[in-house]
This record gives structure tokens, sequence and C-alpha cells, in this order.
């Protein structure tokens, strides 16, 4: 059986967001639970950068892969 290419690109946009998620909270964890500023300050970095990547890698995926217009 052959695999659906839309359903490969629907896996790989779902896992884009759910690894940028992953990230957020890992940046948050991070943020509240540092044990310096720096330690805080990257928690702070990767929370602004994850939720980025959240916002802009899915979209540009999914405009990268859409439809050709008829």
């Amino acid at each position: 059986m052959a695999r659906d290419p839309a359903r490969t690109r629907w896996l790989i946009i779902s896992l884009t967001r759910l690894v940028t998620a992953m990230a957020a909270v890992l940046g948050v964890i991070l943020l509240a639970e540092g044990p310096d500023t720096g330690s805080k300050i990257l928690g702070g970095a990767i929370v602004l950068a994850a939720l980025w990547a959240m916002a802009v890698v899915p979209r540009a995926l999914a405009r990268q892969w859409r439809s050709p217009s008829e």
C-alpha cells in the first residue's frame, strides 16, 4: 500500500507543533526553576523562540505544500 503524501505532511506539521510546545514547556521550567540569572534568561529565550516557531513553521510548511490553485 502506497503512503499518502498528505498524511505524511499532516504528521510532520503535527509533530512540529508538538515539539515546539514541548520546547516552550522546557523554557517555562527553566524560567521558573533556574538556579541563576543566566538559566532564567536562557529559559525566556527558549520560550520566545518556541512560540515564534509554533506560529511560523507550521504555516510555512502548509503554504509550501499547498495544492496548486485551479
